[in-house]
């Protein structure tokens, strides 16, 4: 059992569509601390980080929306997440639009090589010149091994934070055209939803296992619209055909029996799009399978 440091990041700076800022009311709501309690663990719950909201930022640059606000958010992340680091234990960030995994994947890898599991719909490897929208929650995972603006490649301290050979996509099937041909040579391993369908999720979670091997330390990221909408209605840019209810349990089982996964990001839960807090509550459910609850 382990100490299970909370950290709430209530930021929608990242994109275009609010509610998400309401993601770590929701998953308090659905009684997170509570079921985490009952498995054993300690939970500390250090509040939420202060977030600008979008109404009262400009956008200077259309092609990274609310950058500079985005950048110091992430600093502060990066400083909760590496006090939270010093005390050891588990370590849960609460989104909030993916842009936060900036700082929380530079806190939890400073000194150290890491291994980073995303599971997310979306490959999220913009920069500024190739992203259609603007939005930096589709660009984390590119500003992590170094590409894209200096203020966010630099949070934390300089330079990249994961090599892409430690990087794992799985659950993708929504990819800009720009983007596609970027993570195409980039070095990063991507399971496609066709991967899932063709190899299982076992099958799955056993390779990405198998390439982590040498690897103590992994970092899980979970945007829940790699789920299918129809399980987790409550995100902000669902994508029909993702991760049954089942596929997504079965790999949080898997990696809790592996026991390498130190931290976790839980990330764009909607609940003004959500339905009585489904796809909260599914994400707290979630968290206790990787955090130990077993069937049997």
């Amino acid at each position: 059992m382990a100490t299970v440091h909370i950290v709430g990041v209530p930021m929608d700076l990242g994109q275009a569509r609010r509610g998400v800022d309401m993601g770590p009311y929701a998953l308090r709501y659905a009684e997170l601390g509570a079921v985490l309690e009952s498995l054993g663990h300690r939970v500390v719950d250090g509040g939420n980080i202060p977030v600008p909201v979008p109404e009262e930022e400009e956008v200077h640059n259309p092609r990274a929306r609310h950058l500079h606000s985005v950048a110091a958010t992430c600093e502060e992340i990066y400083r909760r997440a590496k006090a939270c680091r010093e005390e050891e234990g588990f370590v849960l960030f609460l989104g909030g639009d993916h842009s936060i995994s900036i700082g929380t994947v530079a806190a939890v890898a400073e000194g150290r090589e890491i291994g980073l599991i995303w599971v997310d719909a979306h490959g999220d490897f913009n920069t500024p010149e190739t992203t259609p929208s603007g939005n930096i929650h589709g660009m984390p995972v590119a500003v992590l091994t170094g590409r894209g603006p200096d203020a966010l490649v630099n949070v934390g301290y300089p330079g990249p934070k994961v090599q892409p050979a430690h990087i794992v996509l799985i659950g993708t099937r929504d990819l800009d055209a720009k983007e596609r041909e970027a993570l195409r040579h980039s070095g990063i391993t991507v399971f496609t939803m066709r991967d899932i369908d063709e190899f299982g999720m076992a099958a799955i979670a056993r390779r990405v296992i198998t390439q982590f091997h040498a690897l103590d330390y992994v970092h899980l990221s979970l945007d829940m619209d790699a789920l299918d909408p129809e399980v987790a209605p409550g995100v902000g840019t669902p994508v029909p055909g993702g991760l049954t209810y089942r596929e997504a349990h079965l790999l949080m089982e898997i990696l809790a029996e592996w026991g390498r996964i130190g931290s976790l990001d839980i990330v764009e839960v909607n609940p003004i799009l959500d339905r009585r807090n489904q796809t909260a509550r599914l994400a707290v459910e979630l968290t206790a399978s990787l955090l130990g609850k077993r069937i049997l």
